[in-house]
This record gives structure tokens, C-alpha cells and sequence, in this order.
């Protein structure tokens, strides 16, 4: 029966996707246009005239602005990047604002754009990601761009107007014409329509990587071999002997990626590895938006260009002192490696779901991804003789936790990183290559923490790249995940799993805790629920509440102060006052009661001949984590057999 209804959902699906299929082909079968520049300027230019006009930065701004949305909570987000890409949203806002400046007429829109970070950062994904934002645009009303029909660069049919009426289409039309007509519609314009530009036809173009209309992409190869022709095309000799003249403009080859990228972007992939002639032309282009080349007068080109490279290729190039008038048209912006391990810890996500079946069925426990995003964190973080302790806070702010003995003011001074953090450490794709290799060993289809942690140290010792000293070091960060990370988290689990009434256990105990200290600030007696009668407030009590999270007894007078400021708040805005409220009294109260029934858990999780009680108990425990806590049944032995090997070291 059930398999009889996961086909009828399959073919459902199906039928959905299907229909998805053609209702997309007739949405951009029904946005063609074309006509000769006098229907454009009669039909289709009054419509939207600032649209029509825009440059290259303008179009980019206009679809960053087109994919922005507004989350539940008033934060404004662009789903280009949302699913995509995690942690650098600091790098992402630099972007958003070269765009934004470049587009309102700037300076910025003269510089070359280049992102600069360590391998798998995430700097090609964001590229790719602005690049299919365009193709999606182009498609919109919104997005709409028109172009020369059968122009080698879609020059903008704006460009036909001749400069003597400039002036008046500026009055009529409240937009101003940037550029000149290529060679190539020059051509065409004197010897096919003898100069009536009016009948030059015009059509709507398409932003397509595919089919090289609005987006070039350039990738250096052997510098021995690599031609300029590769960025600004060659004489066509075949179509020489038809022509009869090298310099004319139909026997030139328009093949090359500043041509395909014109009206959109030119990707540039490592761009530092190219000849210093590539990088010349490029700059100038940036700056003043033309080209030269032999045969040609200046090919007036509007694009974007967007570069990205590594760090080894920037410092190599620093140190060429010639390359300074170069480094002063670039606008710089680094892409870092994440230093919030949750983040981290969705990149690895997002690179699993990608992956083959075989590895995306593989049950992973809770914790696999955290603790991995843990140690490459710690491998990120600037290299200083700390203790573990203080890297753990260190690990825990970054990630916008709140922890115990700092203020949010030190907080954000502990975030404000240190210039090489981030840009050096352990990449995504280490990670998920030890996880990969880990998935191959594994013969239960199911993966722990603790597997992972293992095949993380493998492959640090099996790396020849990786010199001894820090693999010592990050051997040490392995540990330390484990030890201030995954032991807590794993303890956690089975401590709630074991008790099914542990949320409101402890919401009743953290209601005890705040009434004997309201009390004991008071100056007044308590009313003992059971027996009625009045007493002191029981400071031992709260002692051992606070010790958990080593509030010391100089400070606990502040610490409760604080605590209560915190419960009246929330009182006031009409809320409860729970664990949430309070990340160190949640630490607290989980842990006095891990504490108080810390025998139970032995007995529970390490009976080595359990009876039937002992047995139907850890039935329930195990069957808790794999129900409410993400674990299968493998996973979840292994967790109780780990947390009763704590207990006994403890």
C-alpha cells in the first residue's frame, strides 16, 4: 500500500514539474521583441526610458534589487545568495555596495572588482550565483534589455542616435547616450541601409552565459601560449579572401570574451595569473570603457568585470612594485572562510545534498557537521598560545552565542578579527573529503562524531601538504572539539532522552532558582510549597545552581542581580521567563540536574547484563534520540556507550 502511494506522489510530482517545464518555455517565448530602431523608439523606449539607458552597473544593481526579500523578522536578504552561500555575509554586504556606488555614477564604477580569499571560500560560487541572477532577470519586465539585432557585442540601439541630436533626445527622454556604434553596425548601417538608422533593426536579447550574449568568462591557461585574442578577437582569415580586407570589420573574428560580456560581466578567474598586457587592457577597459585593437578605432564596450584569485597569486604580486598603478584601479574585497561553525556546518550540508546517493543516505548523528565545523573554525583563528578553554568562548562568540563571564561588549571586541584570520586554516572540501572517505569505510551506513573526528585525524596525518608542527597543532583542535564540544552536546542529549520530563523538570527548577534569589535580594523568607511554612532562601541551593557555570561567591551577588533584570524584562513585554531567556542559567540548570541523576545514567547506559527494567529503559532512551533527537539506532547505542565512558573518567 505504501509503495502504491509513493508512485501516485512520484507521478504527481511529475505532472507538476512537467507543467512547470511549459509554462516556462511559454513565459520566454512570449518576451521576444524586435523592430526597427523607429518602432523602439516609438513603443518601447517611452515605456521605460531609465531602463532602456542602463549601464552595465545599473542592470547588476537592478537585479540585486529584484532578488531582495524581507524575512520574517524585517532583515533584508537576497535570495541569490540565501541557499547558497553561508558566513560571509559581511563580504557579500562589500559587494552589494561596490554595486550600489558603481551604479549611482561613482568612481567605483571605473575600478575592476576583485575578490580576494583562500580556496573553496566561496568567491566562484558568488560569481556563478550573480551570473545566473542575470540570465533570470533578463527574462523579467523588469529585466528587459534590447539590443542591435545581429550586433557582435548587442551594443545598445541607443547608440544609433547620431551625437547632434543627442542633446534633444536628452530633453525628450530625461536619460543620456554613453557610447559609440561598433565597427561592425557601422558597417552594416552605411553599406545595407545607406545610413537610415532608423530602419536598423533592433530585437530584446537575453543575458546567456551559454550563448555568450551579457556574460564572458576568461580562465588563464599556459602564459607561454596565451593570446590576446582570447579577450578581444583576431582576423578571421577565412572570411579575409570573401571580404577582400583585413580591416573589415566582417573578417574579424568577435569570438573573444570581452565581446560576449558586453551590456553584462566578465568573469576573470585568477586573474593575477594572466600576462601584465591582459591585465593593462582590462584596466583601461574598466576605466574607459573602450578597447583598441589593430585595424579598429577605440570598440566602445560597457561590462562589469568581476575578478577573483587566491592569496598565494596577491602576495606574489604585491611584491612587484611595477603592479602598484594596477592594485590603485582594483576595488579589493575578501572573501574569508567562515568563522561561525554553524554556518560552517550548513556549507557542509548544502555539499553533501549535492553529492551522490550513496553518500547522502549515509545517517550521520546530530553532531557530525558542528564538530567537524568546529576544528576547521579553530584551524581559521589566529595563532596564539591560548588556552583551550578560552579558544572554545572564542568559537562559541563567533558563533553568536552567549557564554558565560563575557559581555556583549566584549563580544563584539573579541569578534572584530584579526587580519589573517579567516583567510588561512582548513577549507570545506578537506572536510567533506574526510567525511567522503569516511562514508566509504563505513559498513553500517551510519556515522558518529567520533568516526568523523577519527577520519579527520587521519587525513591531517596522511597530508603530505601539511607540515608537522600543524598537525601537531590541529591534531590538538580535534581534541578540543571533542572535549569542549561534542561531550557537551552528547551529554545533553542523553541526559533529555533519559528523562522525559526534563523541560519541565528544569523549567521548574529554574522557577525555584529565581524565587529563592528574589528572595535572598529581598532580604525576606521563602514560602516552602510542601509544608506551607515560611523559611530563609536556601543559599546552598542556589550555590550549587551557580557553581555549575563556576560563578564565584564574590560574584554571585551581580550574577543574580543581572538575572533577575533579565526575568522582570521579560515580564514586562508579557513573556515567561524560561531557559531561552538566560543562555548561562540554561548551562546551570541542565547541568545540576545532569549532576543529580548522574547514577541513574550509569545505571542505565552501562549495565553490562541489564534486566528487564534496566533493559526497557535504555529501549526508551535509545528510542528518545532516534525520534526527537536525529539519531538511528546505531548512532544512538553509541552516544549512551560514549557518555557512560565519560561518567566513569569523571
Amino acid at each position: 500500500m505504501m509503495n502504491q502511494d509513493n508512485t501516485v506522489q512520484n507521478g504527481e510530482q511529475r505532472e507538476h514539474f512537467l507543467q512547470s517545464l511549459v509554462a516556462f518555455t511559454k513565459n520566454h517565448r512570449a518576451v521576444h521583441w524586435s523592430g526597427t530602431l523607429e518602432e523602439f523608439l516609438d513603443k518601447v523606449l517611452p515605456v521605460d526610458p531609465q531602463g532602456v539607458a542602463r549601464n552595465s552597473h545599473q542592470y547588476i544593481w537592478d537585479m540585486i534589487r529584484w532578488s531582495r526579500s524581507e524575512d520574517e523578522d524585517g532583515n533584508v536578504r537576497c535570495k541569490l545568495f540565501q541557499d547558497e552561500l553561508f558566513g560571509v555575509d559581511e563580504s557579500i554586504a562589500r559587494v552589494m555596495d561596490y554595486f550600489k556606488a558603481a551604479a549611482a555614477g561613482s568612481e567605483v564604477g571605473r575600478r575592476l572588482l576583485l575578490l580576494l580569499g583562500p580556496p573553496s571560500g566561496g568567491k566562484s560560487t558568488l560569481v556563478i550565483l550573480l551570473k545566473r541572477g542575470l540570465e533570470e532577470y533578463s527574462y523579467t519586465d523588469a529585466g528587459a534589455m534590447y539590443a542591435i539585432a545581429g550586433c557582435p557585442v548587442h551594443e545598445s540601439p541607443l547608440h544609433l542616435v547620431p551625437h547632434t541630436l543627442r542633446s534633444s533626445f536628452r530633453e525628450t527622454f530625461g536619460v543620456e547616450i554613453h557610447g559609440e556604434i561598433c565597427p561592425y553596425c557601422r558597417s552594416r548601417l552605411e553599406e545595407q541601409y545607406k545610413g537610415d538608422f532608423m530602419q536598423m533593426p533592433v530585437e530584446r536579447i537575453f543575458i546567456s552565459e551559454a550563448g555568450r550574449v551579457g556574460i564572458g568568462t576568461y580562465a588563464p591557461h599556459d602564459p607561454t601560449t596565451a593570446d590576446l585574442a582570447d579577450l578581444v578577437g583576431s582576423v578571421d582569415l577565412s572570411k579575409v579572401a570573401e571580404y577582400g580586407d583585413e580591416g573589415d570589420p566582417r573578417a574579424w573574428s568577435w569570438s573573444g570574451a570581452v565581446y560576449a560580456a558586453s551590456r553584462g560581466m566578465l568573469e576573470m578567474i585568477e586573474i593575477l595569473k594572466v600576462k601584465r598586457e591582459f591585465l593593462y587592457l582590462l584596466l583601461t577597459l574598466t576605466q574607459e570603457k573602450n578597447v583598441k585593437v589593430s585595424r579598429f578605432p577605440l570598440i566602445y564596450l560597457d561590462e562589469t568585470i568581476l575578478a577573483h584569485t587566491n592569496l598565494a597569486e596577491f602576495r606574489k604580486f604585491l611584491q612587484e612594485s611595477e603592479n602598484e598603478a594596477l592594485l590603485d584601479r582594483m576595488v579589493i574585497i575578501q572573501v574569508p572562510y567562515t568563522l561561525n561553525y554553524k554556518e560552517e556546518a550548513r556549507i557542509y550540508k548544502k555539499l553533501i545534498s549535492s553529492a551522490a546517493p550513496a553518500f547522502r543516505d549515509t545517517h550521520l548523528d546530530p553532531h557530525v557537521l558542528h564538530a567537524a565545523a568546529v576544528f576547521a573554525t579553530l584551524t581559521r583563528l589566529h595563532e596564539i598560545e591560548e588556552k583551550e578553554a578560552e579558544l572554545s568562548k572564542k568559537v562559541r562568540i563567533y558563533a553568536n552565542e552567549d557564554v558565560e563571564g563575557v559581555s556583549r561588549s566584549e563580544a563584539e571586541r573579541v569578534k572584530e578579527r584579526m587580519p589573517e584570520e579567516g583567510l588561512s586554516g582548513v577549507s570545506p572540501r578537506f572536510v567533506i573529503n574526510a567525511l567522503s572517505n569516511a562514508i566509504i569505510q563505513s559498513d553500517a551506513r551510519s556515522l558518529t562524531t567520533m568516526d568523523v573526528l577519527l577520519a579527520l585525524k587521519d587525513a591531517i596525518e596522511n597530508d603530505a601538504r601539511i607540515d608537522p608542527k600543524r598537525k601537531r597543532k590541529w591534531v590538538d583542535y580535534l581534541v578540543l572539539a571533542r572535549k569542549y564540544f561534542y561531550n557537551r552536546w552528547v551529554k545533553e542529549d542523553v541526559h533529555k532522552a533519559l528523562f522525559v520530563s526534563f523541560e519541565q523538570e528544569a523549567q521548574d527548577l529554574l522557577d525555584k532558582y529565581l524565587d529563592e534569589v528574589e528572595a535572598t535580594l529581598d532580604n525576606r523568607q521563602v514560602k516552602d510549597p510542601i509544608t506551607n511554612e515560611e523559611r530563609k532562601p536556601d543559599e546552598r541551593f542556589l550555590r550549587s545552581v551557580e557553581e555549575k557555570i563556576h560563578i564565584t561567591d564574590s560574584g554571585k551577588q551581580s550574577f543574580r542581580q543581572e538575572v533577575v533584570r533579565k526575568a522582570m524584562g521579560a515580564y514586562k513585554r508579557g513573556e515567561k521567563f524560561t531557559l531561552d531567556s538566560h543562555a548561562q542559567l540554561h548551562d546551570a540548570v541542565q547541568q545540576y540536574l545532569f549532576e543529580q541523576r548522574r547514577d541513574v545514567l550509569r545505571l542505565v547506559s552501562s549495565s553490562t547484563r541489564p534486566d528487564e527494567d534496566v533493559r526497557q529503559k535504555i529501549s526508551v532512551v535509545e528510542r528518545r534520540l532516534v525520534d526527537e533527537y536525529g539519531y538511528d539506532t546505531h548512532s544512538a547505542r553509541e552516544a549512551l556507550n560514549y557518555v557512560t565512558t565519560l561518567l566513569a573518567q569523571e
